[in-house]
């Protein structure tokens, strides 16, 4: 029975496992040590330069993952959803356990590979699992998950902060939960009933230098948009609670940047309209006024609550807009484009992490954040430069190749 069971299509459940997955890896593992490191400062003696040296070698390990996880999808979706998970969980609990900084940071950096892991295993094991027609609406469910998980992460803050250590084994937890459900729910484990019966990674073609050269201004880009969205991200919460919010105020701070992540599916077909050029004019200023807005008014409760909203919907908004960047650029790679725009937006984020830690202990957290926001503004001039032409006005709206990104 227990057999029959497992090899059952249940593709509606998969996808609510998957999106549990991503919410799990994001938000309540990789993106929340910005949400409760002033307790772990407080608690360890964790300076804001040692911090963001943790930020940006979780930074630099995701990577890691991430390609890892886009050489591996096609033939070991499975083994990747069991490391992610694996690697989420062992990192919360590590986290938890932690006697001192060394440690602490050593499993924050671990945790942090499961969210480049899941991404692409996410991708292969709902593409095999959903009917063709269906592939589309399903990956950008999944990929929608690091919203909700963000805001789960602030419910979990309000009932157990400041003991960060309960909201880390909270976090390992789930991170086993989900990822056992989609294993239990991946009824298609043993083969793609779409594949043509070659690798998947095979049927794209090797990239010419060409599309290396044509993809130069999105990659710069996504730099500029890693660098500058890091501060928020890994100082935003601690910069509130510099201002004088109290621990409250600072946690629904988080939440409102999970809930403007998660609004986004509502202006999905308002930025469509929009066309490429306008969205990623409007969704990177949405970052920078938001990271602005909290270095200037840090103390301003409703400002920056606004700002926190308004943060995280042009962030989610502006990576979905890499998506359907590359895909304008080459269709039949846009997986490849993806994989390497997002890598290198992490890697934009693992430097800003260590810059920003720097700069908080130099300048105070409201000039680090003035700072962040100019260099995510410099991701703007790539609606003028040409790199092979310029920034498409208008595109099809793409599949979502990348789950959680």
């Amino acid at each position: 029975m227990k057999r029959s069971f497992s090899n059952r299509p249940h593709p509606t459940a998969l996808v609510i496992a998957g999106t549990a997955l991503i919410a799990v890896t994001y938000g309540l593992v990789r993106l929340a040590y910005g949400l409760v490191l002033p307790d772990v400062q407080a608690d360890l003696g964790l300076s804001a330069s040692a911090a963001g040296g943790i930020a940006s070698g979780a930074s630099l390990l995701y990577c890691v993952g991430a390609v890892v996880g886009f050489v591996q999808a096609a033939r070991q979706p499975r083994a990747l959803v069991v490391a992610a998970a694996l690697t989420a969980a062992v990192g919360s609990v590590g986290m938890a356990l932690a006697p001192g900084t060394a440690v602490f940071g050593a499993a924050a950096v671990l945790g942090s590979a499961g969210a480049g892991l899941a991404s692409p295993a996410l991708v292969q094991v709902v593409t095999r699992n959903v009917a063709p027609t269906g592939v589309s609406r399903a990956q950008t469910v999944v990929n929608s998950g690091t919203g909700p998980g963000l805001v789960a992460a602030g419910l979990v803050a309000f009932v157990v902060l400041p003991d960060w250590r309960t909201a880390w084994l909270v976090a390992a937890g789930a991170a086993v939960l989900a990822g056992a459900a989609v294993l239990l729910l991946d009824a298609a484990g043993t083969r793609d009933p779409h594949d043509t019966g070659t690798d998947g990674t095979a049927a794209l073609h090797r990239p010419t230098r060409s599309w290396f050269r044509r993809h130069t201004t999105p990659l710069v880009a996504a730099g500029l948009l890693g660098a500058g969205s890091a501060a928020v991200w890994n100082t935003g919460r601690a910069a509130l609670v510099a201002a004088g919010a109290d621990r409250t105020t600072s946690i629904v701070a988080w939440i409102a940047i999970g809930v403007g992540g998660a609004a986004v599916v509502l202006t999905a077909r308002r930025l469509d309209d929009l066309g490429l050029r306008w969205t990623w004019v409007v969704t990177v200023t949405a970052v920078a006024l938001g990271t602005l807005a909290l270095g200037l008014a840090a103390g301003q409760v409703v400002v920056a609550l606004l700002a926190c909203v308004v943060f995280g919907w042009g962030y989610t908004a502006a990576t979905g807009a890499l998506l359907t960047w590359t895909a304008a650029i080459d269709p039949e790679r846009a997986p490849a484009g993806a994989s390497m725009l997002f890598v290198v937006l992490v890697l934009g984020q693992a430097v800003g992490a260590a810059v920003a830690g720097a700069a908080v202990d130099a300048v105070g957290y409201g000039a680090t954040l003035v700072g962040a926001a100019v260099v995510t503004a410099l991701a703007l001039v790539a609606t003028t430069r040409r790199t092979g032409g310029p920034v498409p006005a208008r595109t099809e709206p793409p599949v979502r190749h990348g789950a959680g990104w």
